[in-house]
């Protein structure tokens, strides 16, 4: 019984995880494409659990745009990341956001961005 219990709490880590969480975001049209800016707030652990980088979707989940984000941001949160040249199809006025982290992978909330 005791193997039994201790393998469902081993089971369980991912109820444990933790999104980043996508506190904004704001989007300025370009010459080349959209420049979007994303707030994320993340319980960063360091190297071994950090927001790793964010996505522009379509609302079908088409990936626009992905901004890679190299480091831990321990000591800046929330922090804010921009990505420009992001080729957004005529005639879509939404976008979504989506977070990612370095241990859990892609979350599953996204964020709704209308597009000014």
């Amino acid at each position: 019984m005791r193997t039994y219990i201790l393998g469902l709490l081993l089971m369980a880590g991912p109820v444990w995880a933790h999104d980043a969480v996508i506190d904004g975001a704001t989007a300025r049209a370009s010459g080349a494409g959209w420049s979007i800016s994303v707030t994320l707030t993340h319980e960063e652990a360091g190297w071994d659990d950090y927001a790793d980088g964010w996505r522009v979707e379509t609302e079908a989940g088409e990936v626009l745009g992905t901004r890679v984000l190299a480091h831990p941001h321990v000591n800046e949160q929330p922090f804010t990341r921009s990505l420009s040249g992001v080729d957004v199809p005529e005639g879509v006025t939404t976008v979504w956001i989506r977070a990612r982290t370095s241990a859990d992978g892609w979350g599953q909330e996204r964020f709704r961005l209308d597009l000014p």
